[in-house]
């Protein structure tokens, strides 16, 4: 299975500016700058790479967990995963993507923390976004709800 994404740029990097879409359309046209991605840490300006992969990360990481609790025999009854994507300069110029965080609220009726968080690093790990960011570091923060 392939989807697709299509981005158009106009003008320079600081002074131009692009639109997203995707294949389903949940993107259509979406603004994306400079000042989104580098500047505006309110995140107001429009979307950017970075917030981009995070989504993909997040909802790539509670679907696999998600499958992996399930089979355990302990359905989720809520997986919230945010993820934190970082971006710095690169040394000798330009910009590298170098961690992505994930938060991990959950609800997860009758699973003891040992067995919830050995799944939960499992899936970090095992994810098809986490292994695209093989070159990246992947941590992972969670917490068990009662």
């Amino acid at each position: 299975m392939k989807r697709t994404a299509t981005a158009i740029w106009s003008g320079s990097l600081k002074d131009g500016e692009g639109r997203l879409s995707t294949q389903s359309g949940t993107l259509n046209g979406t603004p994306y700058s400079f000042k989104a991605r580098f500047e505006d840490e309110s995140g107001q300006s429009g979307t950017n790479p970075e917030e981009l992969l995070g989504a993909a990360h997040a909802g790539c990481f509670a679907m696999q967990l998600s499958h992996m609790l399930a089979s355990e025999g302990h359905p989720a009854e809520k997986l919230e995963a945010k993820a934190s994507v970082a971006v710095e300069p690169a040394d000798g110029g330009g910009f590298n993507i170098v961690q992505s965080h994930i938060f991990l609220t959950a609800k997860v009726p009758g699973i003891d923390h040992d067995k919830f968080m050995k799944l939960a690093n499992t899936a970090k790990s095992g994810c098809p976004v986490s292994k695209a960011l093989a070159g990246t570091e992947i941590s992972l923060e969670a917490k068990l709800e009662d």
